[in-house]
């Protein structure tokens, strides 16, 4: 089980950074406001999946934001790349966005993977679930792109009747699409959304 640790004051060299001390202490006190925890400890990775269930409500992010900000972590995220135009591709590409052509769907984890290798060091985050709705099974394009990627799983979860952010286990996927799926929503099933009536449940059967 994980234990309950202060935010550290630095994270893992290994680990993409982003932000200052300012930012650092401006995320501190809104966790502390919050009145949120984290439990687990980061890894010294350098390049990883980050996926982040169960995905309920648009607090999610709310809560999130102050934990990344707080740890001074770069966590990249995939965005249309059509939005990458002037003046914001600069500042899109430095807070760790990702250009992905969605009209290429299938090739989406290549783009991804792509992107993992022109950088020395990079943490892409991403909900399986791909709703705030009730699904039985989760999108499997995560696994596809650690897959493509060869980059391990960390599994981040949202506990809201705990208040807590909970860096539950560093997962090395098989390679079998259904046993990965299985095992990692087991994992996140120990956690608790916002709305608890909506969260992804594994399928039974």
């Amino acid at each position: 089980m994980s234990q309950f640790v202060e935010i550290p004051a630095e994270v893992p060299n290994e680990v993409p950074q982003l932000g200052n001390r300012i930012t650092k202490a401006i995320g501190k006190l809104i966790i502390k406001m919050l009145g949120w925890r984290m439990d687990g400890e980061i890894p010294p990775e350098r390049k990883v999946m980050v996926a982040l269930a169960p995905h309920t409500s648009n607090w999610d992010f709310v809560v999130a934001m102050p934990f990344i900000m707080a740890l001074g972590i770069k966590i990249s995220w995939l965005m249309k790349k059509e939005a990458f135009f002037f003046p914001f591709k600069r500042l899109f590409m430095w807070l760790g966005g990702v250009p992905t052509d969605r009209r290429a769907a299938g090739n989406i984890a290549l783009q991804v993977a792509s992107s993992y290798r022109e950088n020395e060091k990079m943490w892409v985050g991403i909900t399986p679930e791909g709703t705030r709705k009730k699904v039985g099974r989760w999108k499997s394009g995560f696994l596809r792109i650690s897959y493509t990627a060869q980059v391990p799983i960390l599994l981040v979860a949202w506990d809201f009747p705990n208040k807590r952010i909970c860096i539950d286990s560093l997962y090395q996927p098989s390679g079998n699409l259904e046993q990965d799926m299985a095992e990692i929503q087991k994992r996140f099933s120990r956690y608790q959304g916002y709305y608890h009536d909506d969260e992804s449940t594994l399928e039974k059967g």
